[in-house]
């Protein structure tokens, strides 16, 4: 130890002219009884470079012996992270906590550690070793799970979210790990402010991403904002994770595909078209399901939609959308009236009753009466219970219609950047050119056996669910 405290880097005749990415040549011929802990903790609080720490840290010993190494104590019972600073020495405290959080013999780190790290460490540092982010960010999901507390993890993961990737619209493998703690624990607003930003950059230099990481944030995404009621930015979350392209369909996928349905029911009293992108196989396996039912029967048969859901109350327990399916049984007659306003100028309430499967004439009346106040219809209801609709009032504020221009020309700008981007990506514009030679030879053949693009239209009628 020198008088500082931090342990002496051990002497060597090349001490004072060896740089850090020689040591760490050398380290890589070493033997595992050459390297230690304190000859370690001593690189890391003398190397300037974070690329050539990170280097040295790599090559240092063998992956196994390196991983028990950055696990273990200093002689003295001493932890090398009282020695270390979170903004001085992010890159090796980095190294040694996500050793320490994945190492079984090892001792955790305390909670302290890690919340300080996650909230001052330097963001630029850490992306030298993005797999070692990935695995701090799972490390302390696990911890929290055997402690028993997995909402300990939600601070200091959000805390390593906001400042890890430059922006957060740049997806990493921390978006998945921290959105699927938020609905496990229930803890939905703490995704909000992740949530408010839409994905549109992939960096792979920046996380170890995954096909099935972009598919789990979106999906955890559209959970918790459907808990929040937030309907429309769940609805998009469950389109994307649905429809995201793919060599085959996920299991994933068809969670989000029996969401998205249900929450476009909630929120728009039908479904939409689905995405020309999204996998053929996920619509044939959703027509075989009590949802396709539920999906056609919806809002008129309301009979027919509270026995779907009495004989397959289980199935929708198990997959856990039986709390979707319920409000969207629950707004089955607000959709009913609202088809009506369609057809009538004029009906009494027993009328729409029998249309919507209402007996008693006050729950109708009370009904058209919250609607008319929520803004749902335009109407008025007379003394003999006769009911007159009209087409709602358009209303254009300047300061709404400011804020759409806003977004629209903040949209123009985000689409003209990324297709500039992919204009400069190698990767893409060679499989542009090859989609352009196989085009040469007539349309592609898509996974039914069909050539051509699919016809547009209702969704319903496109899966054939009746």
């Amino acid at each position: 130890m020198n008088q500082s405290g931090l342990p002496t880097p051990p002497p060597t005749s090349a001490t004072s002219t060896t740089s850090p990415a020689q040591s760490s040549s050398n380290a890589a011929g070493q033997s595992a009884s050459d390297v230690s802990l304190a000859s370690i903790v001593a690189t890391i609080t003398s190397t300037s470079s974070p690329s050539q720490l990170n280097q040295y840290l790599r090559s240092c010993a063998s992956k196994d012996v390196r991983e028990v190494l950055l696990a273990s104590i200093l002689p003295g019972s001493q932890d090398p992270l009282t020695l270390l600073n979170t903004r001085d020495h992010t890159l090796g405290m980095l190294y040694i906590l996500s050793a320490r959080l994945h190492t079984v013999a090892s001792d955790k780190p305390l909670w302290h550690h890690i919340e300080s790290f996650c909230r001052d460490f330097i963001p630029e540092h850490a992306r030298v070793a993005p797999d070692r982010v990935t695995l701090l960010a799972t490390g302390i999901r696990q911890l929290a799970e055997v402690e028993g507390n997995p909402k300990l993890a939600i601070a200091p993961l959000s805390d390593l979210l906001a400042k890890y990737p430059p922006t957060l619209s740049h997806l990493t493998t921390i978006h998945p790990i921290f959105l699927t703690i938020c609905v496990a624990t229930r803890h939905f607003s703490a995704a909000i402010p992740v949530l408010a930003h839409s994905i549109t950059t992939i960096d792979l230099s920046l996380s170890d991403l995954t096909y099935h990481d972009n598919l789990v944030y979106h999906y955890a995404g559209g959970i918790a904002l459907a808990a929040l009621k937030n309907w429309s930015a769940a609805e998009e979350l469950f389109e994307i994770c649905a429809s995201s392209p793919g060599t085959a369909a996920s299991a994933i996928q068809m969670e989000a595909l029996k969401k998205l349905v249900l929450v476009q029911l909630i929120y728009r009293g039908k479904t939409s078209p689905p995405s020309k992108y999204m996998h053929p196989i996920l619509m044939r396996l959703f027509k075989a399901t009590p949802y396709a039912s539920f999906t056609n029967a919806y809002p008129l048969q309301r009979d027919y939609l509270r026995t779907i859901v009495e004989n397959e109350q289980q199935l929708f327990t198990n997959e856990r959308t039986l709390g979707l399916i319920t409000q969207a049984l629950d707004r089955a007659p607000r959709w009913a009236i609202k088809k009506l306003t369609t057809t009538y100028l004029t009906l009494h309430l027993s009328d729409i009753g029998r249309e919507v499967g209402i007996s008693d004439e006050n729950k109708v009346k009370s009904l058209i009466l919250s609607m008319i106040e929520c803004s749902e219809i335009s109407a008025e209801l007379s003394a003999d219970g006769t009911v007159s609709f009209s087409d709602p009032p358009v209303k254009f504020e300047k300061t709404d219609v400011d804020r759409v221009l806003s977004q629209a020309q903040q949209q123009d700008a985000l689409l003209v950047r990324l297709e500039k981007e992919m204009e400069r990506n190698k990767e893409y514009l060679t499989k542009a050119v090859k989609s352009k030679d196989d085009a040469a030879w007539g349309p592609a053949m898509d996974e039914d056996g069909a050539f051509g693009d699919r016809p547009s239209g209702n969704w319903a009628e496109d899966m054939s669910f009746a």
